[in-house]
């Protein structure tokens, strides 16, 4: 895993088969069980914890992200519970991160790790505390917030807790971006909608805090104290469950936290990833290319943006690597708009509002996108076809067609244009003031991170840049050969 951080998208968790790890998915719902976070009844209270959380906030348990001291006894531990001997180990790599590097030759196609089940975390695993674990399961605590406290009632008890060598190994304070303060994703994310998304999964966080104190937490204090079972170390627990949990497709779909794997870190070059192999009765990794002794192992945590990866990991790929990059364009109805109302209504049918952001890639946009500035640009004239406008928009739609209407499509990726243009240029100025922007820091250590996160970010606006830039070529190209006569003919 990428030590550099990790962690969560906005409204809903799609498990999707393609990716190893837990996918928080802000817009769109697939086929598999989704686990729910309790909405936060406003987004402002998450604004005003974050302000108040100290990006220095740390805990009693982990350590720093680069840290290798306990991962001798984390090793020892792993072998002593059943872990058999491995072909890699774990060592610092690349910018002093962890990550596991091969001990020997290792070819392609071979099985690796085969962590047994008696080591994963999962929500049937047995709790220290059996009173604490029986009153969440006794009020229906979804799997999510229910492994959350249980990873923090397990920290607690430090020594006490079979997981003691693990959650010692594990991160104190990531990077990811439920660690970035109010002010810093302000500052350095105002260009990008991953700044949203990350505010709406604090809310999502809070309104889950918030759910469980009021439920359970404040009734039985006993085995709830506050002074443990707070926002903070809920953030904590969040940060590493969804970065971590694995979607073991093959083991009946369970998620878990699977110690030793979890500290594989992402390549967008690979392409395999961690599952349950039930030949070998354990949690494997197959490899899709040849290790030589010293390189370090990677695996695949999914099919994910520059910005998602950032999101939930703390991390951005080096430029160009990543070939399911991204850029989400945000669009609106002009509330000028004579059929505002009905188009509205139209579109809250399907799930949708007034303002959507819909996936741009080097490759193109989505179909979804192209029928919303349909429904923008269409005229009084054109409102039976309203309602299918808005399906299409809708992921939700089970109509895949060419949806065209040639009346309008002229307007329609002028449309598009103008939103692609109007979001190069909020890059385009935060890149600029980039350049001379000075870190509001009163020690070494605040330096250190505020030159990392600015890098972290001009990284990410960089590569959306580039991306909304392709869209915006193609579009005045299409546009020109449209006036131009030559699609016409």
């Amino acid at each position: 895993m990428a030590e550099a951080s990790r962690t969560f998208h906005a409204t809903l968790f799609s498990l999707p088969t393609f990716s190893p790890r837990l996918h928080f998915k802000l817009s769109y719902s697939h086929s598999h069980p989704s686990l729910h976070l309790k909405r936060a009844r406003s987004v402002q209270r998450s604004i005003s914890e974050t302000k108040t959380m100290s990006s220095n906030t740390t805990l009693p348990w982990g350590c720093d992200i680069d840290s290798l001291e306990n991962a001798e006894a984390l090793q020892k531990w792993l072998s002593d519970s059943g872990l058999p001997p491995q072909k890699v180990g774990i060592n610092k790599v690349e910018m002093g991160k962890r990550g596991l590097v091969a001990l020997k030759k290792i070819n392609r196609g071979e099985k690796l790790l085969f962590v047994p089940p008696s080591l994963l975390i999962t929500s049937d695993s047995d709790w220290s505390s059996p009173e604490a674990g029986h009153v969440l399961k006794q009020h229906n605590v979804a799997d999510l917030p229910l492994l959350a406290t249980y990873l923090i009632s397990e920290a607690n008890l430090q020594k006490s807790s079979r997981w003691s060598n693990y959650i010692s190994y594990l991160p104190r304070q990531p990077y990811s971006l439920l660690y970035w303060t109010r002010s810093e994703l302000d500052r350095y994310l105002k260009a990008s909608q991953i700044r949203l998304r990350a505010i709406e999964r604090l809310a999502d966080i809070t309104g889950t805090f918030d759910d469980l104190r009021r439920r359970i937490f404040s009734k039985h204090p006993h085995l709830f104290p506050k002074e443990v079972f707070n926002l903070v170390t809920l953030r904590w627990s969040f940060g590493i469950l969804l970065s971590r949990l694995i979607y073991l497709s093959s083991m009946d779909g369970k998620v878990a936290l699977v110690p030793w794997a979890d500290m594989l870190n992402h390549s967008c070059e690979v392409e395999t990833y961690l599952n349950y192999d039930k030949s070998s009765q354990a949690v494997v990794f197959t490899t899709d290319r040849a290790y030589q002794p010293g390189e370090q192992v990677f695996t695949s945590y999914g099919k994910k943006s520059n910005a998602e990866l950032l999101l939930s990991y703390g991390f951005v790929p080096k430029e160009g690597t990543n070939l399911n990059d991204s850029v989400e364009l945000p669009l609106s109805l002009k509330i000028s708009d004579k059929c505002y109302k009905q188009k509205l209504k139209a579109l809250k049918k399907h799930g949708l509002s007034a303002s959507q952001c819909y996936p741009i890639q080097i490759s193109g946009w989505p179909l979804e996108l192209m029928a919303y500035a349909y429904l923008a640009v269409s005229p009084p004239s054109m409102s039976k076809q309203f309602e299918e406008m808005a399906a299409m928009a809708s992921s939700e739609s089970i109509i895949r067609k060419d949806l065209r209407y040639p009346e309008i499509e002229e307007k329609a990726l002028q449309f598009i244009l103008d939103n692609c243009e109007s979001s190069i240029s909020k890059y385009s100025k935060f890149l600029k003031e980039s350049d001379s922007m000075d870190l509001d820091v009163t020690s070494q250590e605040q330096q250190n991170r505020g030159v990392f996160l600015k890098q972290l970010a001009v990284d990410l606006c960089t590569s959306e840049q580039k991306i909304l830039y392709r869209a915006q070529y193609i579009l005045k190209r299409r546009l020109r050969d449209m006036r131009s006569g030559e699609l016409r003919a």
